[in-house]
């Protein structure tokens, strides 16, 4: 008997040496996740919305800017106290920007490095 406590002293004081020594999924997997599964939720939203926007709002977008030829010919946007939006349309050269193109020249399309 005298035997046995110290060996089961032993066998206790051993067991949360190897509890320690497995580690338990932490909130960083948890990040890495919900991280995964935000990204396949919006993916799947854009591949369910794309059909959508190619049949109805592209079209829109085309005419809209059939009906907006430049924008530099507009004066920048005014707010009215009763929140209504202005947007008029310059009525004189001298009222465009410097770098807008004149009227009738075609507007020249370098390229910008970024």
């Amino acid at each position: 008997m005298k035997q046995i406590l110290p060996a089961a002293l032993c066998l206790t004081l051993a067991l949360p040496a190897t509890a320690q020594e497995t580690e338990e999924p932490g909130i960083r997997d948890g990040f890495g996740l919900l991280s995964e599964g935000s990204r396949l939720i919006l993916e799947g939203l854009v591949d369910e919305m794309r059909p959508v926007f190619e049949e109805q709002m592209l079209p829109l977008l085309q005419d809209l800017s059939g009906m907006i030829d430049d924008l530099s010919a507009y004066h920048a946007p005014e707010m009215l106290p009763n929140g209504d939006i202005l947007i008029r349309r310059r009525t004189d050269p001298e009222d465009a920007p410097e770098d807008a193109p004149e009227a009738g020249e075609e507007p020249t399309t370098e390229p910008v490095d970024l």
